[in-house]
């Protein structure tokens, strides 16, 4: 595996554990005199004060104008006050401040305070569901949060619980007088960002030391069922992330720099964005924010013309559908010289000629045009948090005249630990090898038949490295189940390729993504659902190229004939699970107890099919437990799956 070197035997029950070829002397370390987060920020404060930082769109009249721009110096002097008026509330090095909205200047702003002080950031990103922030605010005990305007109402609804830990909010924008009541009867102080920034007076602070092992953040994943896991994130596991980036450009003699410009627009609460932003602050680079409607994504890149555009699948199944269609409706000669093009530059790249060499004739004629409705300067595409699909990866490698790299890891990594190669079209459909600053192996799964020591290795992908989390918040016995010997274990299963990139294969446990990055715990949705009287069993599915659920059902056959008795729908049982009536009936009511329920709206089952034969041992869907069997029913009803999501488009 040429792009691997083997730093541990095999055991009995694990593969060699590998690093990088590039890092056989040793992992990736950070630059000298980077300690902290803060570190980072202050370093591009003093190499880049003039270039330009945080940059926003103005609206005016619905009608969006140019960025417009504020300098690392300026963001600075701002956050210096900010850091002023935070510490005479009373927080200390160490406790928890929340952000509660969409990615903003503010945000940043926000965020670097927090750094100065070493006090602890905790992102509220409320699609872990309507208890969630209520819930974080409780554990990490929050006694500031900053929110966004729009915000406020669904933050102080949370105060009945919250005001024990909660006493200052500060918004992003405005306050109204109601709010100012609302917060006076919980006993809270409520300021706007203008008010606020002059609490802190000519209150010069002294900034503590902070450590590489000091928590820098504490980011809440819902990855299972149950209460959200606060993972505790330290300087150091961000700090070493911070050169990880460039590592993977050098392979193409790249690296990041300040005249790279950044979209932000992906959540700033996960670790994905929050890293990348590092990285370009780092760098000493624009970021610009989105107007926070994906509709207006497109036209956001066009204005800003960016040169690295980070996005999970689900926006780049967007960009491609787009695209396509627009060729679509170019007209037949358009439309062929497209096709013509694109299966000789795909070809050529297949034989291993890089992108900017294998069509340069018709990367001028044809996909210039769709590098300008991308802004033109685009150099780098990443994308994270599910697998894409290969057709789009393919796709977008050809036509957008950039490096389009995938890559692999969780927020208890610290984001990318795995990442293909640029330019490498041989890795399409695999993260890459690991990034140089970890150690990775797979370990043996026997229950589902994968074994780290067979010829194709497959197993859990564990990894090794200081980019690691420190645990999960308050929650030690969750930390000891997924850290063992020192090897954080991820539930997701990986195989081994011979150029020694790897391939996300397999979820250990019952959760699995959508394509938008949500997970869900197929288990615990089967409970909610499986209560109707209306079904006697249900198979919920969804995967990682999908953005929705489906499900194949065994429907009540006493009820089901009562009910087309009603309705005057005749047919025997088989007959009626075929009745589209009957499928509609039974998916209204699978909406209606996921709403009684207050499910999240990507668990709602969006189509289904109905089985009148029971799920059953003869045709080995279940164990003599009744367990189901779910690798063997999706084999068995994998024609009915694609069906659901084809009628679905």
């Amino acid at each position: 595996m040429k792009h691997l070197v083997e730093v541990e035997p095999a055991t009995e029950t694990a593969g060699p554990a590998y690093r990088n070829a590039r890092a056989k002397d040793g992992l990736l370390q950070p630059p000298p005199g980077l300690n902290s987060c803060w570190d980072i920020f202050r370093t591009a404060v003093e190499k880049y004060p003039n270039n330009p930082m945080l940059g926003r769109r103005s609206v005016v009249d619905g009608k969006a104008g140019e960025y417009t721009w504020v300098t690392y110096k300026q963001v600075y002097d701002v956050v210096m006050k900010l850091a002023a008026s935070i510490s005479k509330s009373g927080i200390k090095q160490g406790e928890c401040c929340g952000i509660y909205g969409a990615n903003c200047p503010e945000w940043i702003i926000s965020m670097e305070a927090c750094n100065a002080l070493g006090v602890c950031c905790v992102p509220l990103y409320d699609s872990l569901g309507a208890g969630a922030v209520e819930f974080i605010i409780c554990h990490a005990e929050i006694q500031v949060v900053f929110v966004e305007e729009k915000k406020i109402a669904e933050l102080l609804k949370t105060c009945h619980a919250t005001s024990k830990y909660l006493k200052t909010i500060i918004s992003f924008g405005g306050v109204t007088n109601d709010h100012k009541e609302e917060a006076k009867n919980h006993g809270l102080s409520i300021f706007s960002w203008e008010e606020f920034l002059i609490t802190g007076g000519s209150h010069q602070v002294d900034l503590p030391e902070k450590k590489r092992s000091d928590i820098c953040t504490i980011m809440y994943t819902s990855g299972t069922t149950g209460d959200p896991k606060g993972v505790m994130l330290s300087n150091e596991s961000l700090v070493v992330n911070v050169v990880g980036p460039d590592s993977v450009l050098q392979y193409v003699g790249e690296v990041f720099d300040q005249d790279d410009v950044y979209l932000s627009y992906l959540p700033l609460a996960h670790v994905f964005d929050r890293m990348f932003e590092e990285v370009f602050i780092y760098h000493g680079s624009k970021i610009g924010f989105w107007r926070g409607d994906v509709k207006l994504l497109v036209d956001d890149i066009a204005a800003l013309k960016p040169t690295v555009f980070c996005a999970v699948p689900r926006v780049l199944d967007r960009i491609y559908s787009g695209l396509t269609a627009k060729i679509s409706a170019g007209g037949m000669l358009k439309k062929t010289l497209f096709n013509i093009a694109y299966k000789m530059k795909r070809d050529s790249m297949r034989k291993g000629i890089k992108h900017e060499k294998a069509a340069p004739f018709f990367d001028k004629l044809v996909f210039s045009k769709v590098k300008e409705r991308l802004g033109g300067r685009l150099r780098v595409i990443v994308s994270g948090g599910a697998p894409l699909a290969v057709p789009v990866e393919e796709f977008l490698r050809v036509v957008t005249c950039a490096y389009v790299v995938q890559g692999y890891g969780l927020t208890e990594t610290c984001a990318g630990s795995i990442v293909s190669i640029p330019n490498e079209f041989s890795m399409v459909g695999t993260v890459g090898p690991p990034v140089q600053h970890v150690d990775v192996r797979l370990e043996s799964v026997s229950e589902m038949g994968y074994d780290a020591l067979s010829s194709i290795p497959r197993g859990e992908i564990c990894i090794r490295g200081s980019v690691l989390f420190s645990g999960y918040y308050k929650r030690e016995d969750l930390s000891q189940e997924v850290m063992i010997d020192g090897w954080f274990h991820t539930g997701d299963v990986g195989e081994w390729q011979p150029d020694g990139s790897l391939k996300v294969i397999d979820r250990k446990k019952n959760i699995f993504k959508l394509s938008q990055g949500e997970y869900v715990a197929v288990e615990n949705l089967e409970n909610v659902y499986g209560v109707l009287q209306e079904i006697d069993s249900i198979w919920v599915y969804g995967n990682s190229f999908e953005s929705c659920l489906v499900a194949v059902v065994n429907p009540n056959q006493q009820v089901l004939e009562h009910w087309a008795e009603q309705h005057g729908i005749t047919g025997n049982f088989a007959e009626l699970c075929k009745n589209s009536r009957a499928k509609e009936h039974i998916l209204t009511e699978l909406k209606k107890i996921a709403k009684e329920k207050k499910l999240k709206g990507f668990e709602f089952i969006k189509a289904i099919h109905l089985d009148p034969l029971p799920f059953d041992i003869e045709r080995d869907l279940i164990t003599p437990t009744y367990k189901k069997k779910r690798s063997q029913m999706l084999k068995y009803y994998q024609g009915e799956i694609d069906a659901l999501y084809k009628g679905l488009k």
